[in-house]
């Protein structure tokens, strides 16, 4: 099978929409990577430098609050800390909104799909406190700009960004022969999170050519690391273990900075496993669960020839026939059937963003998790499963069911034709039995729930 405008759409994008015409090639798919990202404009997201002054904020409050408990004003000031935190919160549901609004919205759904894909491929999460807010911030600066580039600059941005330093516990780790450690007042030890996640997951992969003290030797380079209280990046020297590190047999060494630091992720950046561990990824998302074997070679040599340019191996990826004849093997998760029923309503931008907070919940939060997948929370560093038994469970299902059914209505009450809404969602040849289903069902709302919940959607 050739390439077909309405495959590009639901396997490389996030589906069909009644309102926007899909690419007519694979070098528009590719256009749509590159110039200016007019979904961020048109629906923005703040980067970290938002969460760090509300971090401020609500700490400069509770901390007058905390010393002033029974008077007016130390009262006052807690008042002011609860509701910056709780507005931050619901910034963040906001946002959430943000995010499926570029999803319907856009008319370069690849370019969605790929920042979807590297997110969860640099997971970050916020532990405690405000930072639990901060994961779309830490996307749009830190991944976004990045998604078209070199894998190299992707790598930096995302390792050295203040959310990951956190998340992994980099900010606490010194070097075991650094001044910091040395201080008889201060408990600090090196920390190998970092460095582990950066070989296992980031790179080389689980099982990957390194040593236990490759990363306990990774782990003292990337001493220094760390961040202000406010959680701007900061290299603090005074961490930094001293003297030269070796990773993989190359040392690296020089005074303790940036440098060497930025050189160790430049070389593991096009390392071949890192090239054969970024090739299967991309073909085991966008094309199936088991890719065949010369489409990974294909994309790993082709990232090897071009330094990791990722355009290049975007391109290798269009090209090549598998991604075109695979007959859609793999299940939308969560979030994306979620982006794709969205989009193929074309739910309105004013309907979104009219949502009140605990709308924005039941409508959109609360099902996605129930589905299995709570949004941009992943359980751990390894980001969500891509197998479809993650997601083919019975609870999942229902609640994709119960979803489908119900969610529509409440989110563009004036439903769409079914008989137009089958063609819109699945295409100018759905399978005919959707097709019947779709025009006997009782409801308007049934209907587009039988859609959505058929096989030609769930799958791309």
């Amino acid at each position: 099978m050739p390439f077909t405008p309405e495959m590009a759409e639901r396997r490389f994008g996030y589906g069909l929409s009644p309102q926007i015409v899909p690419p007519s090639s694979v070098a528009q798919m590719l256009s749509g990577l590159q110039g200016a990202d007019v979904m961020a404009q048109a629906y923005p997201i703040p980067g970290f430098r938002h969460i760090q002054d509300q971090i401020v904020y609500v700490r400069r409050f509770s901390r007058f609050a905390r010393k002033n408990p029974e008077t007016e004003a130390g009262q006052a000031a807690e008042q002011k800390a609860k509701r910056a935190r709780r507005a931050l919160f619901h910034d963040r549901q906001r946002w959430t909104v943000a995010a499926l609004q570029r999803r319907i919205d856009t008319p370069h759904t690849f370019r969605e799909r790929l920042i979807a894909f590297w997110a969860d491929h640099f997971t970050a999460r916020g532990k405690s406190g405000l930072l639990r807010a901060a994961a779309p911030a830490y996307l749009e600066e830190a991944l976004r700009p990045h998604v078209s580039g070199k894998f190299a600059d992707l790598l930096r941005a995302c390792v050295t960004h203040p959310l990951m330093l956190h998340y992994l516990d980099q900010n606490t780790s010194a070097g075991p022969n650094s001044r910091a450690a040395q201080r008889p007042d201060r408990q600090r030890g090196l920390n190998e999170n970092l460095a582990r996640e950066v070989l296992e997951l980031h790179t080389l992969e689980v099982g990957g050519p390194y040593t236990q003290n490759d990363v306990h030797e990774l782990a003292k380079l990337l001493t220094g690391l760390a961040g202000t209280r406010d959680y701007s990046f900061k290299f603090r020297r005074n961490m930094a273990e001293p003297g030269a590190e070796t990773v993989l047999g190359r040392s690296y060494g020089g005074p303790p900075g940036l440098a060497p630091i930025h050189a160790v992720l430049a070389d593991l950046a096009l390392h071949p496993a890192t090239a054969a561990h970024i090739a299967r990824k991309l073909a085991v998302h966008f094309v199936s669960d088991t890719p065949p074997p010369d489409l990974i070679e294909d994309l790993q040599e082709t990232y090897l020839g071009s330094g990791g340019d990722l355009m290049t191996c975007y391109a290798a990826l269009l090209h090549h026939p598998a991604s075109w004849t695979m007959n859609a093997p793999n299940i939308r998760p969560p979030d994306e059937f979620v982006g794709a029923a969205l989009r193929a309503m074309a739910v309105k931008p004013e309907t979104l963003q009219a949502l009140r907070p605990a709308q924005i919940r039941r409508l959109l939060l609360t099902p996605m998790r129930l589905m299995g997948q709570a949004w941009q929370q992943p359980a751990g560093p390894v980001g969500w499963p891509e197998d479809d038994g993650a997601w083919i469970t019975p609870q999942g299902i229902a609640a994709r069911l119960d979803w489908a059914v119900n969610a529509p209505a409440q989110l563009r009450p004036d439903l769409p034709d079914p008989r137009n809404f089958v063609h819109d969602a699945l295409g100018p040849n759905p399978p005919a039995d959707v097709v019947f289903a779709a025009s006997a069902a009782e409801t308007r709302g049934d209907a587009i729930g039988l859609v959505l919940c058929a096989p030609a959607f769930q799958r791309r």
